[in-house]
């Protein structure tokens, strides 16, 4: 019996140490890969490269469709005979930037190709639209309209035969009064050219159609995102690369090569977590942080590697060696005890009621909510607020009432109601959002009362100038309006606002005049973060029950209960249309097809009556700059209204947008003409469906009174 014991353990001794040498070594070869793969490399200007990106020497760390040239000027790109140079490389940020070659400066290169694109290796960012150019077509010069222009180019030798370009793809109803022209394009120019472009630029292209423009929109490039995949691989602690076999993207880990990810196994093994998919990959400047200053930065993703090799290695050492001390033990102890079984194990139990951190833990949950802000008691508020007699305004969720701090400062007070049964979410909500978040455009929160406290109230900055809803169609309206300069720059601030709450993970959930807050130089405070929702990074949407304000709520949450950022993206597109028309999101007094200001923005830029939309007062039919801005704003409050999520634009993009607008105003274009269809450029075959414009649904505002938060 004891010798069956033996032979048995031996054998098991045996077969540890071979698999110690076997798994060792595929260890280490796949932490070759894994090192090589994660390192950045240089071309060019660019120090920070890696995947897609394919050079001599990494043929397994980059895709053979996106292989690089290298000089000292510049890192170019070669796609069927066509190069595209790399602007820039910002793998933290999840944005590249590229332009064409051959256009970088000029319009008529030699030999214009199309170049396919692999966007599924690397995808175009939401903010990239495709520019058209058409070379040697009939003179078309006395029947295009103002978005299409002639290029003069060299080689056009004949008389009759000119060069075009065209600012949008052919689909656009930008350009839809002169789609019989370019159905024809196609067939009577003999070369047509499709170049990916920045959208925000050609918005501001369309305003002003030059050459010069054309050629400053053509060398700015386009953008294109960080390969998904590799983002997720990179996320869980691997490197990208490519399989030569598969013809497919490969995730090298330490422990081998994985078709999608490494799962949780390099992040047991203490490799650090990366904050976000699209963290990117470590730039030249970390690592040479992190040789420098060891203790700051820590150690490169190579040592590691390394000490996670080394100390799996070490493990499978430390089992064989247990295992040989086991079968001297067991020599010694058989003599004497013949019989072991029944040999109890030893366990460790936890004490926890004995340990003071765990018992406090409880506490630290229920107290959590107080840290990062001030805490305010229930009578120094009442005091500042006058036994809350100076009342403000009234929410969905509470009364706001205006209060003086004894250290001078003029606050705004949100007394929750006692009768909603969220209003603790609704408290966590803002004091979580608000409290982590500081930007020059959203209300600042001073602090709050213990959710231990007699009641819940929430202490912000006053803002003194009240909401946007208030100077667009309330009672500030008459005595003080505002001019369209101001209402751009709100535009501008308000969208600036939202981009950084999406870049941190927040969707707003109710976008709104009464909720845009001006001070009294006309600068935004976004406000009332009570229905926002932090929105996990690696999924599309949330799903919830549709909560938000009549009239401004995207109808795909509505019907599919199906949250995400370009939720916020159509009630922006709401709070455009009330810019430019003074009126309000859901007015009854209103026709019955016009109570919803959305529904009416679309049927009267479909009957080509822009002008019975806005306010007159504007200067929309007296200055032609107002006019020709006006178009462009209400052209993005069209594309913020779409129906299908996926071709509204993102915030980010909405800010390009409107800060180009905001650009051009005062400068002098080459050429300037309006056109004379000033409305049929936002015309669309099917208008989208429309927000709710009546609460016979269950909506989180019980009062639509224009009210600070």
């Amino acid at each position: 019996m004891i010798n069956l014991f033996l032979t048995t353990t031996k054998s098991m001794f045996y077969r540890t140490i071979w698999m110690l040498f076997v798994i060792s070594s595929c260890v280490f070869s796949a932490d070759k890969l894994h090192r090589l793969c994660s390192a950045p490399f240089r071309c060019g200007d660019q120090s920070d490269l890696s995947y897609p990106f394919w050079i001599p020497g990494r043929e397994a760390c980059g895709h053979p469709e996106f292989k690089l040239e290298c000089n000292t000027s510049f890192a170019e790109l070669g796609i069927s005979s066509v190069k595209f140079r790399i602007l820039e490389a910002d793998y933290t940020s999840g944005i590249i930037r590229l332009a064409r070659s051959d256009y970088i400066g000029a319009l008529c290169p030699l030999n214009p190709l199309n170049a396919p694109f692999n966007k599924e290796v690397l995808p175009f960012s939401p903010g990239t639209d495709m520019l058209t150019i058409y070379y040697k077509c009939p003179d078309f010069s006395e029947s295009v309209s103002t978005y299409i222009g002639d290029i003069d180019c060299e080689d056009d030798n004949e008389d009759y035969e000119e060069s075009y370009y065209v600012t949008r793809n052919l689909s656009s109803p930008l350009l839809r009064e002169i789609g019989g022209f370019l159905d024809g394009f196609r067939g009577m120019c003999k070369i047509n050219v499709s170049i990916p472009a920045s959208g925000p630029s050609l918005i501001t292209f369309q305003n002003f159609p030059t050459q010069k423009i054309l050629k400053k929109v053509l060398k700015e490039g386009f953008e294109v995102g960080v390969n998904r995949e590799c983002s997720r691989c990179i996320y869980s602690e691997g490197a990208c690369g490519y399989n030569q076999s598969s013809s497919g993207f490969v995730c090298y880990c330490i422990d081998g090569r994985h078709n999608h990810t490494c799962g949780s196994g390099n992040k047991a093994a203490g490799l650090p977590t990366r904050p976000k998919a699209d963290a990117g990959l470590p730039t030249a400047a970390n690592t040479d942080a992190g040789l420098s200053n060891g203790e700051k930065s820590g150690l490169s993703t190579g040592a590691k590697a390394g000490i996670g090799t080394a100390s799996a290695s070490g493990l499978f050492i430390l089992v064989a060696v247990g295992l040989f001390c086991l079968i001297s033990r067991k020599r010694k102890t058989q003599a004497a005890q013949p019989t072991s079984k029944g040999l109890p194990i030893m366990s460790l139990r936890k004490k926890t009621s004995s340990n003071p951190l765990l018992l406090s833990n409880s506490n630290l949950v229920n107290r959590s909510i107080d840290f990062g802000v001030q805490v305010f008691t229930y009578e120094e508020l009442e005091e500042a607020t006058e036994n809350f007699s100076r009342e403000l305004g009234e929410g969905g969720f509470g009364t706001v009432y205006y209060g003086l701090l004894k250290d001078g400062r003029a606050v705004a007070v949100k007394r929750l109601y006692e009768r909603s049964l969220k209003r603790v979410d609704q408290f966590k909500n803002e004091v979580e959002i608000l409290k982590s978040l500081k930007h020059p455009n959203l209300v600042i929160l001073y602090g709050c009362t213990s959710r231990h406290s007699r009641e819940l109230l929430l202490v912000y900055e006053y803002i003194s100038n009240g909401t946007l809803a208030d100077h667009l169609h309330g009672d500030r309206a008459e005595s003080r309006p505002l001019s369209w300069s101001v209402r751009l720059n709100v535009a501008i601030e308000s969208a600036s606002a939202l981009s950084f709450l999406h870049a941190s993970g927040i969707i707003h959930r109710d976008v709104k005049t009464t909720n845009i807050l001006l001070d009294e130089n006309y600068t935004v405070k976004v406000a009332d973060f009570g229905l926002s929702r932090l929105f996990p990074v690696d999924q599309t949407h949330v799903s919830t029950a549709p909560q938000g304000t009549p009239g401004y709520v995207d109808p795909e949450y509505f019907q599919c209960y199906r949250l995400n950022e370009k939720s916020d993206v159509y009630s922006f597109g709401v709070v455009l249309v009330e810019l430019i028309s003074s009126k309000e999101a859901v007015d009854v007094n209103r026709h019955s097809h016009d109570i919803n200001l959305a529904r009416m923005a679309i049927a009267k830029i479909h009957n080509n009556a822009l002008h019975e939309l806005v306010d007159p007062s504007l200067g929309f039919e007296s200055d032609s700059e107002v006019r020709r801005r006006m178009m462009s704003v209400a052209e993005l409050a069209f594309r913020c209204l779409q129906q299908e999520r996926e071709v509204r634009p993102s915030m980010d993009e909405i800010v390009k947008v409107l800060r180009g607008i905001k650009e051009q105003i005062g400068e002098s274009p080459e050429v300037v003409d309006i056109g004379g269809d000033d409305v049929g450029m936002l015309r669309h075959n099917v208008p989208p469906p429309i927000s709710p414009e009546n609460d016979t649904w269950t909506s989180s505002s019980e009062d639509m009174e224009a009210i600070p938060f």
